[in-house]
């Protein structure tokens, strides 16, 4: 049977080093890492429901997915000490990045298969003017977020953060 989510240590699987989830049930998996694992990310994006779930947590690195509803945006944020990279892989947006907050001297809108990168310290947003959800990943570099972080929406993502 072919599973969206594997995680191994890389030789055949046994009983002891392979663990194999269901495709979507009905709340996504929660965060495989720090253990070895490969995904379909394509899908596990495009199946992700939540406003962000920490798919992959590791020391120096994490996998977030996301869902943008229409109308919606990611929330001008800065993260002092961290890289990001997104990668949208359906719907259409607007990203806005700049030195500041009130200095968003780059907006470039995307789509389908686009890749953004921040720099750490870089204020930035990303904005559905699409007209259907924005289905993103995003890879922080150190990790931004706590192990296991599942937000459902923006609201509950924002009240976490305070």
């Amino acid at each position: 049977m072919y599973n969206n989510y594997y995680n191994s240590n890389g030789n055949m699987p046994s009983n002891s080093t392979y663990i194999q989830r269901q495709a979507y049930p009905s709340a996504m998996p929660t965060d495989f890492g720090p253990n070895p694992f490969v995904v379909d990310i394509n899908k596990a994006t495009l199946h992700n429901n939540t406003f962000r779930t920490a798919l992959w947590t590791g020391n120096h690195l994490q996998l977030t997915l996301m869902s943008i509803p229409v109308g919606e945006d990611i929330g001008l944020e800065m993260h002092p000490n961290v890289d990001q990279f997104l990668r949208i892989e359906d719907g259409q947006g607007l990203v806005q990045m700049g030195d500041s907050k009130d200095h968003l001297y780059l907006r470039q809108p995307v789509f389908n298969d686009f890749a953004i990168f921040i720099p750490a310290g870089t204020w930035h947003n990303l904005t559905n003017t699409g007209n259907r959800p924005i289905k993103l990943y995003s890879i922080y570099a150190p990790p931004n977020h706590p192990w296991g972080t599942i937000h459902q929406t923006k609201e509950i993502a924002e009240a976490a953060e305070r």
